[in-house]
């Protein structure tokens, strides 16, 4: 441990950790009182709103100005409401929804709800412009495939959050949306050229320092033109030549987890990354969500150590304090809005349903339909979150098959003379989804209900075709209550 009191301080001043439980533990309390710019909520701490406004107060308590951070995205990523689902539509419904006046009323009642609970960071929006149908970790967390539509989007999310004196955080610099893999788990590449990437990956990241955005996300992503082998977090030219230099931005540079293998392999460890990361222009170091006392005073040595064998100049570190002060100065500053809209989410989700072919709704619970729900993983990001028509369909016989192992001729017996409502997310990329689909149809009149990125694929002779654009709580009743089978 640095014997440095000085430069732990500044060290402490650039981390954001997280901790187990539904309480602060001691050491995470103690770290905040010492300087540490503040810790990340995840669904593991929270169970109700009285408890997490307990647990921010203690923190607050600790040090005036902690930054208490989460990943409050709505629609599928969702800390608050992880025991039942999100009440808001999500961005990919957003953005088919069209209107970006809703999309800030939307985050100005996250916002409201989030400052009122004592949490002033939120880690959103994601602004990727989701060109990759196949992507596995943005998907419905994105506005939509059109650059100046996310982009439309990314203004209204940041000024409704920041209305609140809540703090955005745009996500994932310079552009996750191309990639095929999942930086939790790899490296992922977007190999395109800089005239490519300025035209279709940072129209939304121009959007968002234009508004305003106090914060900014790195992605864990290698763009070879750009990075070379590196992640962008760990590149100077993508931190500040391209985002500071080209772009303008003049808030906090925040990385994602350095927990995450596309950093951690490449650097060799979490507090390795973490000083890589600095020296490249980061600001906040989100350690991860496996954060314990023991990895986080790692991650001070190391930045205490590689400022005291030079590999990281004292001047960046303090620059990163400093930028990360006047983050938490802009969070007491100014009044708070007054507009909170609880209710707005479930009109909003049911104005981006779209439908392909026609729903004929049951005249009675006798001709009620058979709904299928099609098992799937749900993403790291998103956790694990209930989805589907479950909570919103009473009375109405649901089952959950997975796909590759469901039997046509035993779900057609036990629908009868009844349809079938088939439910899934990513329908497209389910093994065995497909085929399974369309072998039903084939007999059965069927209806899918598409709660995950659509693709092109459209199954053959299903009456109707069912997009939500995500599977947030919000989505399944608006799903619900489209096929006439709201409770």
């Amino acid at each position: 441990m640095s014997n440095d009191p000085g430069l732990r301080r500044l060290a402490l001043g650039t981390l954001l950790g997280a901790f187990p439980g539904a309480q602060a533990p001691a050491w995470a309390v103690d770290l905040v009182a010492e300087g540490m710019a503040g810790h990340l909520l995840f669904g593991y701490n929270i169970v109700d709103r009285d408890q997490v406004a307990a647990l921010t107060a203690g923190l607050h308590a600790a040090r005036d100005g902690v930054l208490i951070a989460i990943d409050e995205e709505g629609g599928d990523v969702t800390r608050l409401a992880h025991r039942l689902g999100s009440p808001y539509p999500g961005n990919a419904a957003l953005g088919a929804l069209g209107d970006p006046a809703i999309t800030r009323r939307v985050y100005r009642t996250i916002g409201a709800e989030l400052d009122q609970l004592g949490l002033n960071l939120n880690l959103a929006p994601t602004v990727d412009v989701n060109t990759a149908d196949d992507n596995p970790i943005i998907g419905t967390r994105s506005f939509g495939a059109d650059p100046h539509l996310v982009a439309a989007h990314t203004a209204a999310a940041v000024l409704g959050l920041q209305s609140a004196r809540v703090a955005a955080c745009a996500k994932h610099f310079p552009g996750h949306g191309a990639t095929l893999a999942d930086s939790h788990l790899e490296l992922p590449t977007v190999d395109i050229s800089l005239d490519e990437l300025r035209g279709r990956e940072l129209p939304p990241f121009v959007a968002a320092v234009e508004a305003g955005a106090k914060s900014i996300m790195s992605a864990h992503i290698r763009v070879p033109t750009l990075t070379g082998d590196a992640p962008a977090t760990f590149s100077k030219a993508v931190l500040v030549d391209l985002l500071r230099t080209e772009l303008g931005f003049t808030g906090v540079v925040v990385t994602d987890a350095l927990e995450m293998l596309g950093a951690a392999r490449y650097a060799g460890s979490t507090q390795a990354g973490a000083v890589l990361a600095l020296a490249a222009g980061a600001d906040l170091l989100c350690i991860g969500a496996d954060v314990d006392l023991e990895l986080t005073l790692a991650c001070v040595d190391e930045i205490v150590t590689a400022v005291q064998d030079g590999r990281l100049p004292l001047a960046r570190l303090e620059e990163a304090v400093a930028r990360v002060q006047a983050l938490s100065d802009w969070t007491r500053q100014g009044d708070r809005t007054d507009r909170e809209e609880p209710g707005l989410g479930y009109p909003a989700a049911l104005s981006a349903v779209r439908v392909e072919g026609s729903v004929d709704r049951p005249l009675s619970s006798a001709d009620a339909p058979l709904i299928v729900q099609l098992e799937s993983e749900s993403s790291i990001a998103a956790g694990r979150v209930p989805w589907g028509l479950g909570p919103h369909v009473n009375g109405t016989e649901q089952i959950r098959v997975v796909a590759e192992q469901a039997a046509p001729d035993e779900l057609r017996a036990q629908a009868g003379t009844r349809p079938i409502v088939v439910v899934g997310r990513n329908v497209h990329r389910l093994p065995g989804a497909r085929t399974l689909v369309d072998a039903l149809a084939a007999t059965h009149p069927v209806t899918v209900v598409e709660m995950g990125w659509p693709s092109s694929w459209r199954p053959t002779g299903a009456r109707a075709f069912i997009t939500t654009w995500g599977a947030s709580h919000a989505n399944g009743r608006a799903a619900a209550e489209t096929l006439g089978l709201a409770a």
